[in-house]
Parts: C-alpha cells; structure tokens; sequence
C-alpha cells in the first residue's frame, strides 16, 4: 500500500533512520499490521469471487471489524503526531 511505502519512507528520510518509540512507534506498527489485515480481508473477498459456489467464511467478520478498529486507533494516533490539537 501507498501509506505504508511513505510512512518508511519519510522514517527514513526525515528521521533519517531513528529508532522509533512512543507514538510514532505506536502508529507504525499499527499502520503495518491493519496493512496486513486489509490485504487479507482482500484476500478472503477475491477467493470466493473466483470460486462462487463457496460462500463468505463467518470469521471474515470479526477480521474485518479488528481491521475497522486498527485504522481508526491508527488515524487516531496519527492526529497526535501532526500537533492538531483539535476545536478550540
């Protein structure tokens, strides 16, 4: 995904490489691990696409609200990080 290619590669450029801790460490991982879980939800969709005789697997569901919640916490995060401090 783009997001995840850019948020490496500002890390890499801007940071220059840093370790990373706190939130900004915080937002990477989650950023990496919805990445996976939207590709896999893709997955899951392509599969019975090509073979419509099965049906959505039930454990897509929860996969898919875990991912739901993983962007939104990283979102989340990533407004502490841009220094909105929000209405006010």
């Amino acid at each position: 995904m783009p997001v995840v290619a850019t948020g490496l590669a500002a890390w890499q450029w801007a940071l220059e490489g840093q370790k990373l801790k706190g939130i900004l460490l915080m937002h990477l991982v989650l950023g990496c691990i919805s990445s996976v879980l939207i590709w896999l939800v893709f997955w899951i969709h392509l599969r019975v696409r090509r073979h419509p005789e099965e049906s959505l697997p039930k454990y897509r569901l929860p996969i898919e609200a875990v991912a739901m919640l993983l962007v939104g916490l990283t979102g989340h995060l990533g407004g502490f990080l841009s220094g909105v401090n929000g209405p006010g």
